[in-house]
């Protein structure tokens, strides 16, 4: 069944299309049997919706004139109007049709929504929430995105409106998920667009409160096990901080910043039970995800002639895709690409001059602040010597079934506070970039993509808010480039890697401006790549600036940079082998290490053999890339951790950076001290063995029998899955797939070591080759709809999963020749 199912779907592509390579192929044929699970998700959906309505023809009041959606055979919405104002409103009902649930979820998340309708498990989480929502000037708000922002998420949330006007005349239409869970979806306005802040990716509030507790419980030198900081640099603990924060400090940010998660629920839920139960993400625990990867080559060096860019980001893995793919176009604007389905416009893509994609680049925007409370009064804290009064709002928080809940939300001058201590007299806020002014996150793509050249572009990322990005450049004139952009706050007495006390010491001084951000254009090596690696130019005065000192593991970074080097020329082909590279660069070093030592452990010896013999691919069929990972993610970080530091330490670090650890074991004076190459072979040595024990555990006793994939598997799961029986469970998620790659690769896993799930990585990818963009290739993992019903819903997963891609395609020829679902939308005046 699943050769049938690749060939179907290869047999949709366009014949310059090509396969990845063989042995990956193989390795996923090969693991059909391992997973039952596997075949089931390949399952063609319950009723395809294409198949029920090629065309249809909807009235809609609001819109000016008619306008055109062609769904292509891969999902993509590409959308044709008369104006922009039409344009947006359909790109809105669009959303909607193939996203509502999703979009009115994270609306509800967002705003502080969702006992309203999920019931009172989740009030917290909405007092969380709202703490982080924007609260200013709106004048300032919208200005600061750009002249036509506001009328923008006017007219796309005008859009969304309609649809649910449009659903809501007959209840059959609605997302399953609306029925199953018994709520209705809710009206948006402007303004939910840019209030909401905690969707965006956070920086280091939570590194600062890990490094405050190894600072309190053993030393602050320690943390660097942790987290090796880079450009060199060694902080210090600011002066009056108490170090010794209490543990909970961090539960209502981490509350306020992560997604619907829920627990499953035993039996039958009573009538008026409360739906869900919310899961508490453990912020310290979390893999990262915050990655992404993206290169552009110049004309030179590429083999069309034309710039070639690049561009996977990577984040939580999920039903439906958080990234989605739409095609917009109107007089004076033509974009395609991929964005956030909630937001209008696009951030990854292009316009048909110039082509853009990111990763992030970690400037530090937030900080914890500390402050003495009065024993008095603890709504006054002390500032410059004098009690200040924190501001109070109270808000009402609706229930679903139950009396609506008050809620208290304090500020204090620098930020929401999130946790008081009456005990210490104490209370504690984070100070956020992303709080101010013009920095709802990605909102801001809606003035770049306008751009049609590299100035246009760099001025429009001068204001750039949320995330902080590395976005990659290429335009049909033949120039590349690099523009790195985010709002930096400007600390003059501190380096924002501790919190600090909120007594008026510690202040930001502004924010630096876009030009004091490094960039690039047209290098002269012919191509520019970002995999989060610090990036900053050597000669970038970063001791003044102190933009952030918290990076990725370089291992993406250099293996993405030693392939585009090595190829006189560079195809799309090559990109697309690259974007699912699976060689692991930590391994390959590691190798090194396992060849220049004496090993005595029978177990330890084995372990060793069969990793020095190994090809260093992450294949899914390979027994070394699982005891590689093993060992990698549960013994190796661990033993370095307990033999570089002292007891009272190793047991306060709980992560250990990697990169780092590899550079202490390559040189092990730096970090053991006496005896150091001894003591760093009993590291590897008894990793090892340890490593080998467990794999006898997890994959038997014959290694031969090994397989990566049957222990490491992606899963996109639904965010209210959990709570469903066990027939919607399935129906909602789409795996488990057995799973290639690993932690450090170019395709990276950010997996839970505790089970080898995959949680985060790519599932959005494209390739653009900029001027012949009919030949530009993208994926979007599990599929395009929101509807499970839909084909979709998961058509796009075996496409992602074997490293094979669609043509993104831009002209209305080859739209018209793929489109499968046309949609005609008509003004009330002219269906009259």
């Amino acid at each position: 069944m699943l050769r049938n199912r690749f060939a179907n779907i290869l047999s949709l592509l366009v014949s310059s299309m090509t396969k990845i390579t063989l042995w990956l192929v193989t390795a996923l044929s090969s693991l059909a049997c391992a997973m039952p699970a596997y075949a089931q998700w390949l399952k063609p959906p319950v009723k395809p919706v294409e198949a029920q309505a090629p065309q249809q023809n909807i009235v809609l009041a609001g819109l000016a004139a008619p306008a055109h959606i062609l769904v292509d055979t891969w999902g993509i919405p590409h959308i044709y109007a008369k104006s922009e104002d039409d344009m947006f409103f359909v790109q809105g009902f669009n959303a909607a049709r193939d996203r509502l649930f999703q979009i009115d979820l994270w609306r509800r998340r967002g705003l502080g929504r969702l006992s309203y309708a999920l019931g009172a498990n989740f009030v917290e989480q909405d007092r969380a929430a709202r703490l982080f929502l924007y609260r200013g000037d709106m004048r300032k708000e919208w200005l600061a995105y750009g002249k036509n922002a506001q009328r923008i998420a006017t007219r796309f949330v005008a859009g969304i409106n309609a649809y649910i006007d449009y659903v809501g005349s007959d209840p059959a239409k609605l997302p399953f998920e609306f029925s199953y869970f018994g709520y209705s979806p809710e009206k948006w306005q402007p303004e939910d667009v840019v209030r909401i802040r905690s969707h965006g990716l956070t920086r280091n509030a939570g590194s600062e409160f890990s490094r405050a507790m190894a600072a309190c419980k053993s030393e602050l030198a320690a943390d660097q096990i942790r987290i090796a900081l880079s450009p060199a640099w060694e902080t210090k603990i600011p002066e009056g901080l108490d170090a010794c924060l209490p543990p909970e400090v961090m539960r209502v940010f981490n509350l306020a910043t992560q997604g619907v998660l829920v627990r499953g629920r035993d039996g039958q839920r009573a009538e008026g039970e409360p739906l869900l139960q919310v899961t508490m993400a453990d912020g310290s625990g979390r893999p990262e995800v915050e990655g992404s990867n993206a290169w552009v080559v110049s004309p030179a060096k590429s083999s069309t002639g034309r710039p070639i860019l690049a561009s996977d980001p990577h984040r939580a893995h999920s039903t439906p895709s958080l990234r989605y793919i739409v095609h917009l176009n109107s007089p004076g604007l033509n974009v395609i690409g991929g964005g956030e389905p909630a937001l209008p416009g696009i951030s990854i893509g292009h316009n048909g001059t110039i082509a853009f994609g990111l990763t992030i680049f970690a400037i530090d925007q937030e900080d914890l602040y500390v402050y003495e409370i009065n024993p008095a009064n603890a709504l006054e804290y002390k500032y410059q010597g004098k009690w200040e009064k924190m501001r109070v709002i109270t808000e009402t928080v609706p229930v679903r079934g139950l009396p609506a809940v008050q809620v208290e939300l304090m500020f204090s001058r620098h930020g929401p506070v999130i946790y008081v201590d009456r005990e210490k007299n104490r209370a504690y806020a984070v100070r956020t970039a992303w709080s101010e002014p013009g920095m709802a996150p990605y909102f801001g793509s809606i003035d770049y993509m306008y751009a049609k050249n590299f100035t246009e572009f760099k001025r429009a990322m001068l204001h750039w808010g949320a995330p902080s990005e590395n976005q990659v450049y290429a335009d049909t004139a033949g120039n590349i480039g690099w523009v790195s952009g985010g709002l930096a706050p400007i600390r003059p007495n501190w380096d924002g890697l501790l919190p600090v006390p909120g007594d008026g010491r510690y202040e930001w001084a502004g924010f630096w401006s876009g030009d004091k951000l490094p960039s690039l254009y047209n290098p002269s090596q012919g191509w520019f790549a970002t995999a989060n690696e610090q990036n900053l130019p050597s000669t970038y005065p970063y001791r003044e600036r102190k933009l952030g000192f918290e990076w990725s593991q370089n291992g993406r970074f250099e293996r993405i940079s030693e392939t585009l080097a090595r190829l006189p020329k560079v195809s799309i082909e090559d990109s697309m082998r690259l974007q699912n590279d699976i060689l692991s660069v930590p391994a390959r070093r590691l190798q090194v290490l396992l060849n220049s030592i004496s090993i005595t452990d029978v177990r330890a010896k084995a372990a060793s053999k069969l990793l020095t013999e190994w090809n260093l691919l992450e294949t899914a069929d390979s027994a070394a890339a699982a005891l590689f990972e093993v060992w990698w993610t549960r013994y190796l970080g661990a033993a370095f951790r307990d033999a570089a530091l002292p007891k009272p330490s190793s047991a306060v670090i709980r992560a250990v950076d990697m990169e780092g650890l590899l550079a202490a074991l390559e040189k092990p004076q730096t970090r053991f001290g006496k005896d150091a190459f001894a003591k760093r072979d009993e590291v590897l040595e008894k990793s090892l063995s340890a490593a080998w024990n467990d794999m006898l555990r997890l994959g038997g006793t014959d290694a031969t029998t090994w397989q990566w994939g049957k222990l490491h598997h992606s899963f996109f799961g639904h965010a209210l899955a959990n709570a469903a029986d066990e027939a919607t469970r399935t129906r909602l998620n789409v795996g488990p797939m057995p799973k290639h790659g690993g932690s450090d690769t170019v395709n990276i896993s950010s997996f839970d070591p505790n089970n080898f799930r995959q949680v985060a990585g790519p599932s959005f990818r494209m390739i653009l080759d900029v001027g012949d963009w009919d030949n530009s290739r993208a994926v979007n993992a599990p599929g395009q709809s929101g509807d499970p019903a839909s084909r979709h819903y998961r058509d796009l997963a075996p496409m992602w999963l074997a490293g094979e891609y669609f043509p993104l395609l831009y002209s209305r020829a080859r739209i018209e020749a793929s489109t499968v679902t046309r949609i005609d939308l008509v003004p009330v005046a002219r269906a009259k």
